[in-house]
């Protein structure tokens, strides 16, 4: 680990950033060039005085998760991304992994939508960024580990998953996931992540297994899906799904598809994140 060196990179990094890249709003009284350090460790998901320590060289060697937040916040370009890898004393992640961290030009896309939800999704359907507004209509979705960073995986082993959605969509909106995994499998052909995901989702849920057997195939691109939003009811939301050109990353761009779903979008973006329930209330749609 180069602790000087990764030092004066964060720093640096961190100093080239305007505020209004990030979705942060440069006051007149602002005096720090780039962000301030609080500003990073609210981006990334981590403290303060761990940030401090990073940027004067006396932390101890970060893990592969907290660099990969760090990457997001400070957005990086894939080559930053490997660099900073190498620099904390780790190899950056392999050609799957990488595919985990979202893509800088996508996470900047995030930051001007604004107040339009939007998230980045892998092929599979982890959810490696979102940005305020989505955090509010679906809840926390980034961070989960093993399995459950899958929403397909999600959607057929565990009940809760389905809470936000209403019980007359659910056996088309599971039938559209196993679909788009179809999908995901023939372009990843002979990949055993991927194979895997789909033998243990086999083994785990009848559900998933009935749907399988039918061989429907169709990548999610337009959608339509209610969100039953436990502090403001139903939202009905047009989904609009871009790809990357190797179609290993996703941003799904979320719009209110009638007046009464773009007025309870306002009031949920006025109540904020006070009272919000942890962890993710249900899956995105792909």
């Amino acid at each position: 680990m180069e602790r000087d060196q990764l030092a004066d990179f964060l720093r640096r990094r961190r100093e080239s950033i305007r505020p209004a890249e990030v979705g942060i709003t440069d006051g007149p009284r602002r005096r720090t060039a780039g962000l301030r350090r609080e500003e990073v460790a609210m981006l990334a998901g981590m403290s303060v005085d761990y940030v401090v320590r990073l940027e004067q060289g006396r932390s101890s060697q970060p893990s592969t998760q907290l660099l990969g937040a760090l990457a997001r916040a400070l957005r990086l370009s894939d080559d930053e991304r490997d660099h900073l890898f190498h620099l904390a004393g780790h190899q950056p992640p392999p050609a799957d992994g990488a595919a985990r961290l979202a893509r800088a030009g996508l996470i900047r896309m995030l930051d001007l939508l604004g107040d339009t939800a939007a998230l980045v999704l892998s092929d599979l359907g982890e959810v490696l960024a979102q940005n305020r507004t989505a955090l509010l209509l679906m809840g926390e979705h980034t961070g989960l580990s093993g399995d459950r960073r899958y929403v397909v995986y999600r959607w057929f082993t565990d009940p809760a998953a389905r809470a936000v959605c209403p019980p007359e969509e659910q056996e088309s909106h599971g039938r559209r996931l196993v679909a788009d995994l179809r999908a995901a499998v023939g372009r990843r052909s002979g990949d055993a992540a991927v194979a895997g995901l789909v033998d243990r989702l086999q083994a785990a849920s009848a559900d998933f297994r009935r749907l399988w057997t039918e061989h429907e195939v169709a990548v999610r691109r337009t959608d339509r899906k209610t969100f039953l939003n436990p502090r403001v009811g139903p939202l009905t939301m047009d989904c609009e799904t871009l790809v990357t050109p190797d179609q290993g990353q996703q941003l799904l761009v979320l719009t209110p598809a009638d007046a009464e779903a773009r007025e309870r979008l306002d009031l949920l973006r006025v109540l904020g994140v006070q009272e919000f329930p942890t962890g993710p209330t249900g899956p995105p749609v792909r």
